[in-house]
Parts: C-alpha cells; structure tokens; sequence
C-alpha cells in the first residue's frame, strides 16, 4: 500500500501542512513535532511523490541532454561533464540519444518540456529554424553544443572553432607534403559537417592546392559512410594520399576500405581526424587527431544552465567557443605525399 502524507499526519494526529513542511524544509515546526514527524517517515518508508512536487515548484531540478549518437566517446565525455556540475548541484540528468534522427530529436525535446525538466543541453541535428521553436516557447535554459541551428535567434552555446580546427588538422598533413587530400564529412545541413568542409577547403585554397570535388565525400557521421565513400574511392585510377575525416567513426569506417585494399597506413595514405581517443594506447597506428574538450563542454554548459537558474531574470546569452588540441600521432607522421 502506498503511504501518503495524509496517513503520516493522521497517525501522529497531525495536519497534513506540519508534515508537508517537515519534509520540504519550509515554515515552522517545532522541534519535537518533527522529529516525531522523521521518525514516522522512516519508519513507513514512505517516498514523496517528486512530479507533484515539481508541479507546485515548476521545477524538477533535472536537466534534459539531447545527443546524436550516444556511442560516440565525444558525447560520453559531454554527459559526464554535464552530470558532474548537475550532482553538485542536486540535480539529476535524463540522457536521450535521437541516433541523428530529427524525429526523435523532436520526440525527446516533446517528452522533456512536458517533464518540467530544468533545462536543456542539445546536440542537435536539425538545421530547420522551426525545430528550436518548442525551446524557446518553453521558457527553460537550454544550451547548444556541438551542432548549432541555423537561426538567427539568439541562444547560448559552447563550442569550438570548427573551421579553425579543420584548418589546422588540413594544414598538418600539408605540411607533410601533401598535396592530394580528401574529406570525409558529415551531413551538410549540420553546421559541424559544413564548417570543417569549409575549413579543409580553405586550407587547400591559401596553400595553392586545387580543390577537387571527387574526394569531397559527404555521408552520416557513422563507420558505413566512411568505409563505403573510401571504397569507391579506392577502386579510381588515383587515390588520395592523405584523408581527413570530420568525425572517427567516419575514419574507422575509411581504414578498414583502406586495410581491405591491401593499403598501409601513413605509407599509402595519411589519415586525421576528429576525436579518436585511445584510451587504451594499444591501437596502431594511433591517430592523429583534433580532440574536441568535450567533458569542459559539457560542464561549462550545465553550468551556464545553473546561472539561469539561480537568476531566474538573466538575459545575457554566452557563446562559449573553446580551443580544441591537435595531437599528432603515427597515422599522419614520417611519410612525405604523393
């Protein structure tokens, strides 16, 4: 049988306010009257009913993440960032992956605002301005990373410079003497696809390399992109000989067409990316790779969430864009370009 405050109150010949106000913390209540009132609560076992209180409080200190594709290490390490700052401050996280689905993106942020979540950390995958509309009717905080939308509304945000970082990781593998590379990039309407497409290119334009549109691949953020961009690739009378790929799992999927090929890497091609972490340090040859600071990301987002929360009438937006670190391993290293 569920226990209600009114069943606590009657057994300690109470009101039900005494009791409501022992257990929130509110108004006066005598000291042994609620001690009595703890030691029942314990006792019964009873759990207070936390959507109903947060119906009354229009808040459930929780906050809602919202990822592409919550198998990739970057948004693992942006969720924690976001539950580091969330538990310090008594809230809780609801974790949803849309799978770079705009329907369930638009599921997930649905189901959210009708919980009352506190406010909303969002990789979103969605270019359409009427996605965002639901966020801002909503009245909540809610933060971008990583992908951002194409609106001109005003929003807060942490990021990085993604044209700057395609640019630096491009400019790499020129700098080792390459002069035929490619791109393996996401869907363009996602801003993160688009930027570093715009940072390869215009890397290859200021060192005077001509651009060409044939190793310009464009797939999902996903192993299967890669490997089948790489492996039509493969089967030309000229290959690249050095790739960058907007994403790992795009890079992963582009080794195993070139490990299929019969190809070595750096010898025959050089690959870069973004975000391929070995945790381990067993893989070979390790990647070079911009690494994104995914866990700061995450924090600094949830905590631009928690200002909003603890000053209820703030306005100021923050654009929070930080700076990502190029780590150069084997994968691009000690081989000059075709």
């Amino acid at each position: 049988m569920t226990i209600q405050l009114k069943d606590i109150a009657k057994q300690l010949n109470v009101s039900v306010s005494t009791v409501s106000k022992t257990i929130n913390g509110t108004g006066r209540v005598g000291k042994e009257t609620r001690e009595r009132i703890l030691a029942a609560i314990k006792e019964s076992g009873y759990q207070p009913n936390e959507v109903a209180r947060s119906l009354k409080r229009k808040s459930t200190r929780s906050l809602g993440v919202i990822v592409a594709d919550i198998s990739n290490s970057f948004y693992a390490k942006v969720i924690k960032g976001v539950e580091k700052v969330a538990s310090a401050n008594d809230y809780n996280v609801f974790v949803c992956n849309t799978d770079e689905k705009i329907g369930k993106e638009e599921e997930y942020v649905r189901v959210l605002l009708q919980n009352q979540v506190s406010g909303l950390v969002i990789a979103t995958v969605g270019g359409d301005p009427k996605l965002f509309q639901p966020y801002i009717n909503s009245g909540i905080p809610f933060v971008f990373i990583d992908n951002l939308p194409d609106t001109d509304d005003n929003f807060d945000l942490v990021t990085i410079d993604n044209v700057k970082a395609s640019y630096t990781i491009a400019q790499h593998l020129v700098d080792q003497g390459h002069r035929k590379l490619a791109l393996i990039t996401g869907p363009l309407n996602q801003s993160t696809a688009s930027e570093r497409k715009k940072g390869f290119q215009k890397c290859l334009e200021d060192n005077g390399i001509p651009l060409q549109d044939e190793w310009i691949g464009v797939g999902e953020f996903k192993n299967e992109s890669g490997y089948q961009i790489m492996t039509e690739w493969l089967k030309r009378d000229e290959r690249p000989s050095a790739l960058v790929a907007a994403n790992d799992f795009l890079l992963y999927g582009a080794i195993k067409a070139i490990y299929e090929e019969g190809l070595r890497i750096p010898q025959d091609i050089a690959v870069a990316c973004f975000d391929a972490t070995d945790e381990t340090g067993l893989l070979r040859p390790r990647i070079t790779s911009i690494i994104q600071p995914a866990f700061e990301i995450g924090s600094i987002a949830a905590e631009i969430i928690m200002r909003k929360e603890r000053n209820k009438e703030r306005k100021l937006f923050e654009k929070i864009v930080l700076e990502p670190t190029l780590l150069m391993n084997e994968s691009s290293l000690g081989v000059s370009g075709i």
